[in-house]
């Protein structure tokens, strides 16, 4: 009796998270699996930036002060090795309004694009992923929903459990028996098949988000899991106690201009073969993430695979290198981190981790297709067509587990929390909303 209320508890579960996290796993599948062809798809972009006739080609100084010409008001930022002879440099300038544009110019000085860097594919569909085009409202909801996609992904494995059974409607579905019986078969074991790959790409996804990723800074803080600033866009820093602008600006005006030049340390960076694509940041620019770049020049790479990055500085008035730093320079929790991200967005392992990718991205799209499928045949008429809810519904060990996964998890905890409080202040009070919801007991 006590095996089959548990099966029941947790079947209503793994019932309400998929029913609240297809739509999601829908839209996020489908720009996530755009999302990992970012390289191919910026290369695209940037088609008529590439085989540039080069003669005549002027300094990278040049380059810049054509750029600065073309933007009034721009301030230099970073600027972006041509990847090859013949392809245009990209300067990276910021507007007062704390806009951002491109500027490609070409090998021989003419600014032959300006584009906002917001605007373009890859940064669009990472918004969309990312937040829902919402900001921090979107992010948010997105965080809420890997979250509950989590409990989902657990509890179908535990739905999935043989108890006895064959492979066969295990490890692959049986074609024969009708399509009630092909549709669960095929949830399940994609759902099996899939299972591990979601849960990493889900886990990896939350160092960008926004309740755990700030927890997650706040304990990295106060456990000195920290080797310089964190490489990566997520979370508040409730650590910071100074404007990082107004220390870029009163350091600007009181450190002398350099003398080295922006061609001299340009020259210096083509001989450090950086992977694509690698930028050159000007003392006390603001950097992509953490302070703003202290009183030197800076070369690093905005590479996808994360391992492969290094990061070079030199003195603004002598042009010595005064620092080196790479992968294995970070601590192991950062390069955990980084490695995971850089899985996430497909480049750990180039093509084959692209493939991967889609391949994951498929299988959830199925496991949400099958289960609508499922769900909307077997649905009674007049009710959402939740599972029984068993008469022993007393399971402490499932209490426990959640309860451990709403602690890692503070969106999943959050929820819990307003769900209880709806159940509590209207569900209860209401029998047709209850017995639509599938809450009275039987």
């Amino acid at each position: 009796m006590a095996k089959t209320a548990l099966y029941r508890t947790i079947w209503r579960w793994h019932f309400y998270a998929g029913l609240f996290v297809i739509p999601f796993i829908l839209l996020l599948s489908v720009t996530g699996s755009i999302y990992l062809f970012k390289p191919q798809i910026d290369r695209w972009e940037e088609r008529d930036w590439r085989g540039l006739p080069t003669a005549q080609a002027v300094t990278p100084d040049q380059q810049l002060q054509a750029a600065l010409a073309a933007v009034p008001g721009g301030t230099f930022n970073h600027y972006r090795l041509p990847s090859q002879a013949g392809d245009a440099a990209v300067i990276h300038l910021a507007l007062a309004d704390h806009s951002m544009r491109d500027v490609a110019v070409s090998p021989a000085g003419k600014v032959i694009a300006i584009v906002d860097p917001t605007s373009r594919i890859s940064p669009t569909i990472s918004r969309i992923h990312g937040s829902l085009l919402m900001g921090l409202a979107g992010g948010l909801l997105v965080e809420l929903a890997a979250s509950w996609a989590i409990v989902m992904i657990l509890s179908g494995l535990y739905l999935w459990w043989p108890r006895g059974r064959g492979l066969t409607g295990v490890l692959w579905p049986r074609w024969r028996g009708g399509q009630r019986l092909f549709w669960r078969d095929l949830h399940a074991v994609t759902g099996f098949w899939v299972a591990g790959l979601a849960l990493v790409s889900l886990a990896s996804g939350l160092p960008w988000s926004d309740a755990w990723a700030t927890g997650f800074r706040l304990v990295r803080a106060e456990m000195g899991w920290i080797d310089g600033p964190q490489t990566w866009k997520g979370g508040v820093d409730l650590h910071a106690s100074h404007d990082h602008q107004a220390m870029m600006d009163h350091h600007s005006m009181a450190a002398p201009a350099p003398t080295i030049s922006l061609t001299a340390i340009a020259a210096k960076a083509m001989a450090e073969n950086m992977p694509f694509p690698a930028i050159i940041q000007p003392p006390f620019a603001a950097a992509r993430f953490g302070p703003p770049n202290g009183n030197v020049w800076r070369l690093t790479s905005e590479a996808q695979n994360r391992p492969l990055i290094r990061t070079v500085t030199y003195d603004p008035m002598t042009g010595a290198e005064t620092s080196r730093s790479d992968f294995s320079d970070k601590h192991v929790i950062d390069r955990v981190i980084n490695y995971g991200i850089a899985w996430h967005e497909g480049q750990l392992f180039g093509p084959i981790n692209q493939a991967v990718g889609v391949l994951t991205a498929l299988a959830l799209i199925s496991l949400a297709v099958s289960g609508s499928i499922m769900w909307w045949r077997r649905r009674p008429q007049g009710t959402l067509g939740a599972p029984p809810m068993p008469t022993d519904s007393r399971m402490k060990g499932l209490i426990i587990l959640l309860c451990g996964l709403a602690a890692l998890l503070p969106m999943l905890l959050l929820s819990l929390v307003v769900v209880g409080l709806l159940d509590w202040l209207i569900i209860r009070r209401s029998k047709p909303l209850a017995r639509w919801l599938g809450t009275v007991r039987e």
